[in-house]
């Protein structure tokens, strides 16, 4: 068990600190908050790979691997995530718990000074981002975005989205595209990082066994350079209830490929409206988001459709995703048992042991969470930045107490959006 503190550091500046004395090391995260957008998600993903590069005491990632090395191996890596329409960059540092330091040195100060500098004293040139180190993590930012084609899976997820959100930030991968990438200057970087800091809401978390206050002290002398913040922007994520008519619509694209990947997005109708949040965990447990779901045990196992078949929900945006890789010529015939067994959720087909496995297989996994510093920072952040924040201590409580009308309701409206199907090149009868 843990106690959780929360705090204000400066305006705009939140920290969750949780106090445990389970872990042999402490972790720190660093997130700042901005509205995904086509036009900032390659600057935005660049930024922290661009100051992870120097700071102004540390000017290149020689000098700040030796630092962190006298720092007992502490590690300070870039965060960039997508949580609906957020696009949420930063940091995320782990170093040993000063209980285990034989020297007994105290080295939250020093982690926390390190970060404090990568974030807001970066090594510039005339003012402006280093251009050797634009380029080079340019370079680095555009061909993982052009390898992510060889990941067919996560690919088709992100076609998807393209297709089923044109018109709305959640399209937008949380890399941004390549053509976006290759506009940025270090003149452009530099001032959309400059308003950032000046706008945006951010959240750090602490997880260690070091006293509040202790970290709250730590955080302001780290951050003391943040400009003045009188005013903050917290952007939200617009949710859409209901495909537009006409829908399900249908897209095939054609690749070298040998297997195929049906991919489906599906809104999550007036069940947004106020989210029951442990209903739909429990859900997609029940109907893709596990070994006992409908999806794995039938359309998979018992019907041998799919080579995998599974489900998962964007609590934060309202959309359902179910990815499954199968045989090209299966199309139809997964597609629609994929649809029937959503259908049979509705209807209440689900036993007993359904739902308990479901439930089991969820909570399992929030104790997973809660046992590890990383599976914490991002249950805490997750809550932080939802439109209707839940208590991740009190989360599997929650959801033994789903019940299946509460999972029937929240299932109740679910409908078909958009239909993407990566087919192989060489195949010209299988289209939707």
């Amino acid at each position: 068990m843990h106690e959780k503190y929360t705090y204000e550091i400066f305006p705009g500046v939140t920290l969750t600190c949780v106090k445990s004395d389970k872990f042999k090391t402490c972790c720190i995260s660093l997130s700042l908050i901005a509205s995904l957008s086509r036009d900032t998600a390659a600057s935005y993903a660049l930024l922290p790979r661009v100051l992870r590069r120097g700071s102004a005491e540390l000017p290149d990632m020689e000098r700040i691997a030796a630092a962190l090395d006298e720092l007992y191996g502490t590690h300070v890596e870039p965060l960039v995530r997508k949580k609906g329409e957020l696009h949420c960059i930063g940091f995320y540092a782990d170093f040993p718990d000063d209980r285990f330091i034989p020297s007994g040195e105290s080295l939250l100060e020093k982690a926390t000074a390190i970060l404090g500098g990568i974030l807001l004293d970066p090594d510039l040139e005339d003012g402006f981002f280093r251009q050797d180190y634009v380029e080079s993590e340019k370079s680095n930012l555009i061909d993982e975005i052009r390898a992510s084609i060889n990941d067919k899976r996560g690919y088709s997820i992100t076609r998807l989205l393209e297709e089923m959100c044109p018109e709305e930030a959640y399209g937008v991968g949380k890399l941004g595209n390549e053509d976006e990438a290759a506009l940025i200057t270090p003149e452009s970087l530099t001032s959309l990082y400059r308003e950032l800091l000046s706008k945006s809401r951010i959240e750090v978390f602490y997880s260690g066994s070091a006293e509040p206050e202790r970290v709250l002290t730590a955080l302001r002398a780290a951050l003391r350079k943040l400009p003045e913040r009188t005013v903050t922007t917290s952007p939200g994520t617009k949710v859409i209830l209901r495909p537009a008519e006409g829908s399900p619509r249908r897209v095939t694209e054609a690749l070298d490929v040998t297997q195929g990947k049906l991919t489906i997005g599906f809104r999550l109708g007036s069940a947004m409206e106020d989210p029951d949040y442990p209903a739909f965990m429990v859900l997609n447990s029940l109907y893709g988001g596990s070994v006992t779901s409908k999806l794995f045990l039938n359309v998979r196992e018992a019907l041998s459709l799919c080579y995998y078949a599974s489900s998962m929900i964007d609590k934060h945006k309202g959309v359902m995703i179910v990815t499954s890789g199968i045989e090209i010529s299966d199309f139809e015939t997964a597609l629609a048992e994929i649809l029937a067994q959503l259908k049979s959720i509705k209807e209440a087909d689900v036993s007993d042991m359904e739902l308990r496995s479901a439930k089991s297989y969820v909570t399992t996994s929030i104790k997973a969470a809660l046992d590890r510093h990383g599976g914490l920072e991002e249950l805490y952040f997750d809550s932080a930045v939802m439109a209707n924040p839940y208590d991740p201590v009190t989360l599997c409580d929650r959801v033994e107490a789903v019940t299946l009308e509460r999972v029937i309701k929240a299932a109740a409206e679910i409908e078909p959006d958009t239909i993407y199907f990566l087919t192989s090149s060489e195949d010209d009868n299988a289209k939707p």
